[in-house]
């Protein structure tokens, strides 16, 4: 599973808590994982001792004095281990230094990247079936939500609305801070919610996601109250082509550029290149952010099993904002769209 000798490490000293969960099944806020080719040993705190012991089906040590680190270090003295790995983007730095002090001599630490979430890049059929439930409560939260949206609401309001929703529908959370913005805050990709209300021919942009059983979900709609002006329905006409457009290119051995490049040359057609200010999309699972990112530079090639999403928009200072995303499974001849909620423009 995780290639020691091509690493050249004895060990893999896993921090980043979503690839701890994803190799023990562990969900505490705090601990750390020893990997070597005989085993894995988690490391964590009394508050999580009866937790650790119904999650996990490896060695679990509970340290109490002090920072994990410290029985790490520990632990590898004893079992002589000398090359340690490290996910150099998941440790803080203070981590680092005590780890690197606690080491006894002729130990040393090795910064590694990406190899656990290289790993979850392909999920199995457990976490697909994790991530399509998500998915539905997601799309369920905004249909109950739809029906209380009315002039004069604040998009707070409609962001505490619609996370209220997904947590009654079986969410534990939602995926990440839910994006609502009105009218020409819609040019904002992440907009944070305000007190601003909803007016007649305002547009409504909605991006949120649930957190069900700890694997993500993620959507964008764009609604108007009223009726759109044509610049506005030709706008969303032209994002919604190049969603489709990135969406019927996906199948395995393609490469997550491809897919950008797709989305990007419809969006240039229609004049709208230079307003399109992100990438197509990016992988997800128990995070909101992961492998592959499908933007120009991305090499990765597609394979079953990856769930990506395609949210390509276009974002015009003082205007407003376009944003159609979908989550998306790549599958063994194509893809399949999880998201069943409707893509066209929802007028109110």
């Amino acid at each position: 599973m995780i290639p020691f000798a091509d690493l050249k490490i004895d060990a893999l000293l896993v921090s980043g808590l979503p690839n701890i969960r994803y190799l023990t099944g562990f969900t505490g806020d705090n601990a750390q994982l020893l990997v070597t080719p005989a085993g894995q040993t988690l490391f964590t705190d009394p508050r999580f001792t009866v937790q650790a012991s119904e999650e996990c089906t490896c060695p679990v040590k509970i340290h109490g004095k002090g920072p994990l680190d410290a029985a790490v270090a520990d632990h590898i003295h004893r079992k002589k281990l000398k090359r340690i790995g490290f996910e150099a983007p998941r440790i803080a730095f203070d981590v680092y230094q005590r780890l690197k002090q606690g080491l006894q001599l002729g130990a040393g630490l090795k910064p590694v990247s990406g190899v656990i979430e290289k790993l979850r890049m392909i999920k199995s059929d457990a976490e697909i079936a994790r991530i399509r439930r998500s998915v539905l409560t997601n799309s369920q939260a905004l249909e109950k939500t739809l029906r209380s949206i009315r002039p004069g609401v604040s998009e707070s309001a409609l962001a505490g609305q619609l996370e209220y929703e997904m947590r009654r529908l079986g969410a534990e959370k939602a995926a990440f801070e839910t994006i609502v913005a009105i009218g020409d805050r819609s040019a904002l990709p992440h907009a944070r919610p305000t007190a601003r209300s909803l007016a007649a021919g305002d547009l409504l942009l909605i991006d949120m996601g649930a957190c069900q059983d700890g694997y993500m979900s993620d959507m964008t709609r764009v609604l108007f109250l009223g009726s759109p002006s044509k610049r506005i329905a030709t706008m969303y006409k032209a994002v919604l082509e190049a969603q489709l457009a990135a969406i019927n290119a996906i199948r395995p051995g393609v490469t997550a550029a491809q897919i950008d490049s797709k989305a990007r040359r419809i969006m240039k057609l229609h004049g709208l290149g230079k307003v399109f200010v992100h990438s197509t999309g990016h992988g997800l699972g128990l995070e909101i952010h992961e492998p592959p990112r499908l933007g120009k530079r991305d090499r990765t090639r597609l394979e079953p099993g990856m769930v990506i999403t395609i949210e390509p928009g276009a974002y015009i200072r003082g205007f407003g904002g376009i944003r159609i995303e979908d989550t998306v499974l790549v599958t063994q001849y194509g893809c399949e769209v999880l998201t069943p909620t409707t893509k066209e423009l929802m007028l109110l």
